[in-house]
């Protein structure tokens, strides 16, 4: 089969690879569509060396292909969306129910073979069948909207809240759409990119701007996420957030990143400072989400290139162009 391989720091290709085969709870996926996302960046950056070289994609949808010996639950020919978290069920991280902090956290297109390829393998039981309705080449975002499904039960918001969100990138936008439907008072939306903020409008954002001090705010913001990993927004949106407000890191930064905190502040203002990481029985809910048609496929997915492109599509994605990427095999 082909597959997109991250040899090396910097270094990615397309080649021709082994056809994968299945465990016994285990399938074959023929990948019908893949997401780029920023953890890739950071894959071909050299920050999870270990595990190079790669076929990336943790974002992927598919048909069935093939099914290990002891899989019943799913059929040759079922259309299914692909949870790539890989948890170790041992250790006190999983034991306690957080198995995103998992000591032996692996996932597909991270440190276990993905889905920029022709074909992937993956556990029985993260695969989501998705009703008739659904086009599979869509079905790609369902990863990335568990993750912001993630950052919601992380922030417990409560009616009415102020939202201000850095980034109008896929991850900001969707983080937008879900504040729209937990009831939140008012979205702002932040980014430098204009053709990316145009979309946050579009979406119905309450206001856009290329920096905050161009939105008026009297006390600040409830909820403030950061959804670019960038150290000069992070830094920004700690400034910003209201008294009993709450900061969400959800952008993955760089690991050299750093900000400066405000220790009294935080005390004397009662501010809450948290993080979202990846996913957590969020998956299957998102599924759900995305088959009451909470995002619009032609207006997160901008790109759609085959395989072969891969290099130059991570390369799109790196410049800021676009919104979601995808690679169809």
């Amino acid at each position: 089969m082909r597959a997109a391989i991250i040899e090396a720091p910097g270094k990615v290709s397309v080649e021709t690879v082994p056809d994968p085969t299945p465990g016994p709870r285990d399938v074959v996926v023929k990948v019908a569509a893949c997401g780029l996302c920023g953890t890739d960046l950071h894959i071909l950056q050299g920050e999870f060396a270990p595990t190079l070289p790669i076929v990336p994609g943790h974002e992927f949808a598919g048909e069935i292909a093939a099914l290990g010996s002891d899989v019943t639950e799913l059929a040759v020919g079922d259309r299914v969306a692909v949870d790539p978290s890989l948890h170790c069920h041992e250790c006190h991280y999983c034991r306690i129910g957080r198995g995103n902090l998992c000591e032996r956290w692996n996932a597909i297109g991270v440190s276990k073979p993905g889905g920029a390829a022709e074909f992937a393998v993956a556990p029985v039981a993260n695969c989501v069948k998705l009703p008739g309705h659904i086009d599979v080449h869509d079905a790609a975002l369902i990863e990335p909207l568990s993750c912001a499904v993630r950052g919601y039960d992380v922030l417990s918001s409560t009616l009415g809240a102020e939202v201000l969100i850095y980034g109008s990138g896929t991850m900001g936008l969707m983080m937008l759409e879900l504040a729209k439907r937990t009831g939140a008072a008012s979205v702002d939306m932040l980014d430098i990119n204009a053709d990316r903020l145009a979309t946050a409008v579009k979406l119905g954002c309450s206001r856009s701007a290329a920096n905050a001090d161009e939105l008026e705010t009297a006390r600040g913001w409830d909820v403030v996420v950061d959804a670019t990993g960038n150290a000069g927004a992070i830094q920004d949106g700690l400034g910003r957030v209201a008294k009993g407000g709450t900061f969400l890191q959800f952008g993955v930064a760089d690991y050299a990143t750093t900000a400066v905190i405000e220790p009294y502040k935080i005390y004397n203002q009662e501010i809450t400072i948290t993080g979202s990481m990846a996913v957590l029985h969020s998956y299957e809910r998102a599924a759900a989400l995305f088959a009451t048609g909470v995002l619009d496929p032609a207006v997160f997915i901008s790109d759609r290139l085959p395989l072969e492109e891969y290099p130059a599509a991570l390369d799109r994605f790196k410049a800021g162009q676009g919104r979601k990427i995808v690679v169809q095999p």
